[in-house]
């Protein structure tokens, strides 16, 4: 069989493992977001205090992520990948028990362990077993499967928990990642990273001491970091309070704010489509990401004025979706243009822990103007937020020109 044949398929396959395992992960994201209606009755909550169950998933996250980066090479990403997905299916089960307040939080404690492995993990198998011609759309896959696991995760969950309750609604939730994690597992041989592990040992034995660290001097590192904790406290002001923002705001039922969110999610992950293809046509991905943030931020200032039909504000939320999801992949492609060769667990660890942080941070902040009885300001902090990412995403472009046009004049 041709030898580009051959890669070919190499690719296609693991690509979708890794976006199969991408779409659990962002699943588990919102595994108690769409449930809040119901836990708030059952537990008498505050919508700070559900919120706070945000926060402690994303903080948890955040820190994990950092160090999961580490671990990934050193230990390889497939190992650490099974074992995030399996502490998801654990969390889950815990939560779907949970007695109390504190059962929740731990349950979130938790499910925020298991997510902290896959930006690492994922962005490891995907630049090592690749080929780099097909990146761009790896990347766009991969973003585009976790909008899906974003998408899906309300839909699932609040329809069994209005079937059902929303206890069934989790225990149900923790067979999907059991069944990716027997998917993954029987394809595992696609995803051996033994060739990363070395390609680290070797690259830490010629930098000497403390290459481990030595990505943490690179500038645009920490620049990629900054424009993911901006953009994220955006994301968070969708994720977690837009449905009930729209519902306010627009005094729609709670299924239609909630197919605004859903809208946003769809359309998200047609951008992503479309972003793939653009990031594969050029080098200069903050310009991309700069039209994309652009308009998307726009867009969230028209909603929350509140003056559209409240059908408008669900299609404009699918435009919202739309530009935010068309700056993935040139977002992804940025953060490897920017990170040093041989720390790509490492940097992926530390720039994605900026999503977290700032999904950590965004409930409380959010919530708090939904208990303020303010809920056009989610929408304007959204829609700052996302402008406030466009000079960071710049910086990073400009930043990384200029290195790599550095050996070039010499």
């Amino acid at each position: 069989m041709n030898s580009s044949v051959i890669s070919f398929r190499q690719d296609a396959q693991v690509i979708g493992l890794v976006g199969v395992a991408h779409a659990v992960s962002h699943f588990f994201h919102l595994i108690l977001a769409p449930l809040f209606p119901w836990i708030k009755e059952d537990f008498g909550l505050s919508y700070a205090e559900l919120g706070l169950l945000m926060t402690v998933f994303f903080v948890v996250s955040g820190v994990g992520q950092a160090l999961a980066g580490f671990v990934v090479d050193r230990v390889g990403a497939r190992n650490v990948l099974f074992a995030g997905i399996s502490l998801l299916a654990l969390a889950a089960l815990l939560l779907s028990q949970a007695k109390n307040y504190p059962m929740l939080l731990a349950g979130s404690m938790l499910a925020g362990m298991g997510n902290s492995v896959f930006h690492p993990a994922d962005f490891t198998l995907l630049n090592k077993r690749v080929s780099a011609p097909r990146l761009g759309h790896a990347f766009s896959v991969h973003g585009l499967t976790g909008n899906l696991g974003w998408a899906a995760a309300p839909l699932f969950l609040a329809t069994l928990a209005g079937m059902f309750n929303w206890r069934v609604a989790l225990v149900a939730a923790a067979a999907l990642p059991l069944a990716v994690l027997a998917v993954l597992f029987t394809f595992r041989d696609l995803l051996r990273t033994d060739e990363v592990k070395a390609s680290v040992v070797s690259s830490a034995a010629a930098r000497g001491k403390g290459g481990a660290l030595e990505f943490m001097r690179v500038p645009a590192v920490w620049m990629c970091f900054a424009f993911f904790f901006i953009t994220a406290m955006a994301l968070g002001g969708i994720q977690s309070f837009s449905s009930s923002s729209l519902n306010a705001l627009y005094g729609m039922s709670l299924a239609a704010a909630t197919a605004g969110y859903t809208a946003y999610m769809l359309s998200s992950a047609g951008g992503m489509v479309v972003g793939g293809f653009l990031a594969a046509r050029t080098s200069r991905h903050e310009r991309t990401i700069a039209i994309g943030f652009t308009g998307a931020g726009i867009v969230s200032l028209v909603i929350a004025s509140g003056v559209v039909p409240p059908w408008c504000a669900v299609l404009l939320m699918g435009l919202v979706g739309f530009g935010s999801g068309i700056a993935g992949p040139s977002r992804d492609l940025l953060i490897r243009a920017a990170a040093p060769k041989n720390a790509t667990g490492r940097v992926y660890g530390v720039v994605y822990s900026g999503l977290d942080i700032g999904l950590s941070l965004a409930p409380l902040l959010f919530g708090a103007m939904m208990d303020a009885r303010h809920p056009g300001w989610v929408f304007i902090g959204i829609g700052i937020f996302q402008t406030m990412a466009i000079l960071t995403a710049m910086g990073v472009g400009s930043n990384t020109a200029r290195r790599d046009a550095k050996p070039q004049a010499a």
